[in-house]
């Protein structure tokens, strides 16, 4: 049986999918845009506050050197290295950071649903498909 494509369904689907993208685009940035302007930087784990010049600031465990000995003493440096990976990955799911991880994956999936529009094969680009050998082409 022959193979026929039907190139003006791929086009009318690439279409609606680089509208998709930008939609996409679109909606992902403003909402990030609005996370950035509401959320505020407040640390996930504190130890405690330390005061000075009036005023207090909070002690994170990063800052406590027996906090980062006690995690080197049971589990090793590789220990000390996890906790801080750990503490990265919460802290970007947190306040102004959100915001920029919202941002980087719209722009990626947008950039994904938009390369995979533009690479489906077309009228106006016949260079991204093959013609069929001749054995399969359509008999009239």
């Amino acid at each position: 049986m022959p193979i026929r494509i039907n190139y003006f369904r791929y086009s009318i689907l690439s279409a609606v999918l680089k509208i998709l993208s930008g939609v996409i685009l679109l909606v992902g940035l403003g909402s990030a845009w609005l996370v950035y302007q509401r959320a505020e930087n407040v640390p996930v784990a504190i130890l405690g506050y330390e005061q000075g010049d009036g005023l207090a600031y909070p002690v994170l465990p990063d800052d406590s050197k027996k906090y980062l000995r006690d995690l080197e003493l049971y589990g090793g440096k590789a220990n000390v290295l996890m906790d801080g990976i750990r503490r990265w990955f919460i802290g970007l799911w947190q306040g102004k950071t959100l915001a920029y991880t919202i941002s980087v994956m719209t722009i990626l999936i947008s950039l994904g649903i938009f390369y995979l529009a533009d690479h489906f094969p077309s009228v106006s680009r016949p260079d991204l498909y093959k013609k069929p050998p001749p054995e399969l082409e359509l008999k009239e």
